[in-house]
């Protein structure tokens, strides 16, 4: 089930109250901070002692390069682990699954939680498995169009994953200069949080662009910018109902209604995008709306190869402030 961290260790929290199985949740390292209250409130040893398999995948891990948000948690994941008084063990050869197999049994045993942490280039790449495009509409087209439509002043603050870095690829490929970008290179789901902050406390139109997996992994954000936020913040979910950066897992995003939902959280319109169809007249109508507006735009999944990524984070943030 692909969700977000905290929600899958309490679905194998259940899963263990049900099975008396140890259940095994995968997680990158970046999410593990999403985990911590589930951890640490529910199957610590000192509270309902569960037993719990963490295969964490181990992103900034000292002995690779990596993007800086991934090598700053990298430093300190084994730190986090000691500090939660979770036992680890990394698996970076046949021997050690023999040490993990010990430690499982221990788990079992103990009634405690064991995290199994697997650095980058340790298992082998599944190619075998190729992604689902849900909806047809091509993302770079769209979002080109979208830049080309916005006016000098406009900021916006895109989610992590492909979304940020596209909009790094398509600046550059057409030399694009109008508005202002803030790519939420990390904190997946917070993105809306963000946008809101600014446009708060600023007059300039604000473009919050998301995924549908950043969208629910943080689904109550998005009730806060429906309850308190102003006209001159612009929400657009790229909907492509999958996980597209981490493999293509199914969002399941594609069986909500957004229009029903966007107006229960307090947006006053909603627009939708399938197809290219007077597409930049249809985008203007939702930037030049006078209200509160969700846009649901239903898109392919990437079709750029080798996308770049942004690393001068601290100039990308200057910038934005200016």
């Amino acid at each position: 089930i692909a969700t977000n961290e905290g929600s899958a260790v309490s679905i194998g929290i259940g899963h263990y109250l049900s099975t008396k199985k140890i259940p095994c949740i995968y997680m990158q390292n970046s999410g593990l901070s999403n985990a911590i209250n589930p951890l640490i409130s529910v199957a610590h040893k000192k509270v309902y002692s569960i037993p719990l398999l963490l295969l964490i995948g181990w992103r900034g891990s000292p002995k690779f390069k990596d993007e800086p948000q991934h090598k700053v948690k990298g430093l300190i994941t084994k730190k986090i682990l000691k500090l939660l008084n979770i036992k680890y063990v990394i698996l970076r050869s046949d021997s050690d699954l023999k040490k993990i197999n010990k430690q499982i049994k221990n788990s079992k045993k103990n009634k405690s939680i064991l995290a199994c942490l697997i650095e980058q280039g340790t298992l082998e790449k599944n190619n075998k498995n190729k992604k689902r495009n849900f909806y047809k509409l091509n993302k770079e087209f769209f979002l080109k169009s979208l830049l080309e439509t916005l006016d000098k002043k406009t900021k916006i603050i895109s989610s992590t994953g492909y979304n940020s870095r596209e909009l790094m690829y398509l600046r550059d490929k057409y030399n694009l200069k109008n508005s202002n970008d803030f790519y939420m290179v990390g904190g997946m789901g917070h993105t809306s949080s963000v946008a809101l902050g600014y446009s708060l406390r600023s007059n300039k139109k604000t473009v919050c662009i998301d995924g549908d997996g950043s969208f629910l992994m943080h689904l109550g954000s998005i009730k806060t910018v429906g309850s308190f936020a102003n006209k001159n913040f612009k929400y657009i979910i790229l909907n492509n109902n999958s996980h597209d950066s981490v493999g293509g897992q199914n969002t399941y995003a594609s069986e909500i209604n957004f229009e029903k939902l966007s107006q229960s959280l307090g947006f006053k319109k909603f627009y939708i995008i399938k197809n290219k169809n007077n597409l930049k007249n249809n985008i203007k109508s939702f930037l030049n709306s006078n209200s509160l507006s969700f846009l649901e735009v239903r898109v392919s999944n990437s079709k750029i190869k080798k996308l770049p990524r942004p690393t001068d984070l601290i100039k990308i943030k200057n910038l934005f402030m200016k």
